[in-house]
């Protein structure tokens, strides 16, 4: 977690006993517009490849784990608790989630993210399936930096 990630983190719990699972990221592809989202209200999941995670050697989000959402500029915005964790594959992620995802209908997630997936599998050398197990999210809004 960089230092304005932490330093919002401690603001916000101060006087509070603080969780102990938290992490701080952007949301890939268009963080600044999808933090953005979040923000508005408008975006309360998001999913990303499971082969990522295992790659980067990185522990699978959990139910309870708390975030702090960044700009593109490494800032941090909002904060998120997780509430439902769920792996399955692409093609069977459904309408409800996409659209949870706040990008729009399902058509559009799906195209978004065949094209972000495929980019961010080929920058490890491997190629999009549309069946390629996801991690599925969902959470709420706990803060906004600066309201």
């Amino acid at each position: 977690m960089n230092k304005a990630a932490q330093i919002y983190w401690d603001e916000f719990w101060k006087g509070s006993e603080k969780p102990t699972s938290v992490t701080a990221w952007m949301f890939g592809g268009i963080p600044d517009e999808l933090a953005q989202l979040v923000i508005d209200g408008k975006k309360t999941a998001t999913c990303s490849g499971h082969v990522i995670y295992e790659l980067e050697n990185e522990p699978l989000p959990e139910i309870n784990d708390y975030s702090v959402v960044l700009n593109s500029e490494e800032q941090p915005v909002a904060i998120i608790k997780t509430v439902e964790v769920s792996l399955m594959p692409m093609n069977q992620v459904s309408e409800d989630f996409a659209i949870a995802e706040g990008e729009g209908p399902y058509e559009d997630w799906k195209s978004a993210h065949v094209t972000f997936f495929t980019g961010e599998l080929q920058s490890h050398g491997l190629e999009f399936s549309e069946d390629m197990l996801l991690i599925c999210e969902r959470f709420t809004l706990i803060d906004v930096k600066n309201k």
